[in-house]
């Protein structure tokens, strides 16, 4: 099985596992799930974040209203108490986005460590263990968001909250900055080597038959130009040759300094040494004559 090592620009996003014979067409369609499944995941688990501090979303002709402004326009939020988790405790929300009744510490704890579940399944660490990311991944790290969040509100989420928005795949990114980064899969492609792969191909076609490989692809929108290449080294090479290059240096300008010729006075420097070896003129001592 050839290994993609799949980049968005040129962040590092995951591993995934594939056949030469599949069409390009089929694995760009299932790279692309698993990329825009991540962002979801990763969206939830802000979102969560929110909703064990500050409880449901409020409805939307009431968010960033003051209480005064509330109790003016006579609003109520008919969902808040409704799906309060048990044992809620109020907790003001100062953006005024959320309703204020929050799951109480125990609760609030079962969210944490879902989100911190879900974000170690599509980690990006998972490249440098050499582990794929499949679409299953995704799948399970949303079941673990899903199943906390029942756990915590059994009466359910109102319909209007972004987290069950999510986890129905009825979300509204429209004009946020989440909706830049989410890729359509009918423009989506991948490029290698400095040349992108034709949908209508069998990657093969373009990655040659060596079926245990591993080529790092890119992954773009049709509506992108093409994407930078590779470079030649990566950063930490870079840095080790740039560290043994000032190395050299430093050596150099501290030869070219040493003026020092003491090491003439040693014995290895004596060019006559052999000669008096020879000659058995070594280790003579001279002693004066006592007279009698």
């Amino acid at each position: 099985m050839v290994i993609l090592h799949v980049k968005r620009g040129d962040e590092s996003q995951f591993l995934y596992e594939t056949n030469v014979n599949n069409s390009v067409d089929e694995v760009v369609k299932d790279i692309v799930a698993i990329f825009n499944g991540r962002l979801k995941v990763k969206r939830l688990c802000f979102e969560i974040e929110e909703l064990k501090t500050h409880g449901t979303f409020l409805p939307p002709e009431m968010q960033g209203l003051t209480e005064e402004q509330i109790k003016e326009l006579k609003l109520e939020d008919p969902w808040a108490k409704r799906c309060a988790p048990a044992g809620y405790v109020e907790v003001k929300d100062d953006m005024g986005r959320r309703c204020g009744l929050a799951p109480p510490p125990n609760l609030q704890e079962v969210l944490t460590k879902a989100a911190e579940t879900a974000k170690e399944y599509i980690t990006k660490k998972h490249v440098n263990s050499q582990k794929c990311l499949t679409q299953k991944d995704v799948a399970e790290a949303l079941d673990e968001l899903r199943g906390a969040t029942k756990i915590v509100f059994p009466a359910g989420l109102p319909p209007h909250d972004p987290v069950r928005m999510e986890l129905d795949n009825v979300e509204d990114l429209s004009g946020t900055q989440a909706s830049k980064e989410v890729i359509d899969p009918s423009r989506a492609c991948l490029w290698a080597c400095g040349k992108k792969l034709l949908n209508t191909n069998k990657l093969s076609d373009h990655l040659g038959k060596n079926d245990k490989s591993k080529v790092t692809v890119k992954l773009c929108s049709s509506s992108e130009g093409a994407p930078g290449r590779e470079p030649i080294m990566t950063e930490d090479e870079r840095k080790q040759l740039m560290l043994q290059a000032y190395r050299k240096q430093e050596e150099w300008k501290k030869l070219e300094q040493d003026d020092d010729d003491s090491y003439l006075d040693s014995k290895w420097a004596d060019g006559q040494n052999m000669k008096r070896q020879f000659h058995g003129l070594n280790n003579i001592s001279w002693k004066p004559v006592m007279k009698q």
